[in-house]
Order: C-alpha cells, then structure tokens, then sequence
C-alpha cells in the first residue's frame, strides 16, 4: 500500500492468482480500514472498470472500495411446522 496524489495503491490477488492493482481514494481507504476496525466480520469490494495489463498485473481503472458487515444468518423458523402447531393447540 502507497500513498500517491491523495490515492492509495493497493495490490490484490484474487482466487486464481490473477494480481489486480488498484489507485483508491484516501479518503474511501479510511473509510474502508475504520469499518474494518469496527466490524466482527466483513467482506469488502473493490469496484471499477478493468484497464490495461502491466507486466505483473491488471490494473484496475476508477477504483472504488466497500467494506460490508458479515452477519450470521438467522435461522428462520418452518412454516409448516407452525401451522401444525397451531392446528394440534385448537
């Protein structure tokens, strides 16, 4: 991560071992490290429109970046099993 212009360059590496760079705004990347900081477990995304190869990378042209919050999911109760249950009381 550098610091450039009030931008900062971030290197990711996705899945497949495809390296992707990416010219963020500061401001958003504090946003992003303080959500990072705050949150139990997140996901983030890195959005913007694919540029040109580089010798070791693709960059990543407008780049913008989110941090969202993962949250478990809540076990929902059966529907039919509720209504059994209403029948069987009355």
């Amino acid at each position: 991560m550098q610091f450039q212009n009030k931008k900062v360059a971030i290197e990711l590496t996705d899945q497949n071992g495809i390296v992707f760079t990416a010219q963020v705004n500061a401001k958003s990347w504090r946003k992003a490290e303080t959500s990072a900081s705050e949150f139990a477990d997140w996901a983030g995304a890195v959005s913007g429109k694919l540029g040109q190869r580089t010798e070791k990378a693709f960059e990543i042209i407008d780049a913008g970046i989110q941090l969202f919050e993962k949250k478990a999911k809540e076990v929902k109760p059966d529907v039919g099993a509720a209504v059994a249950e209403a029948g069987v009381s009355s």
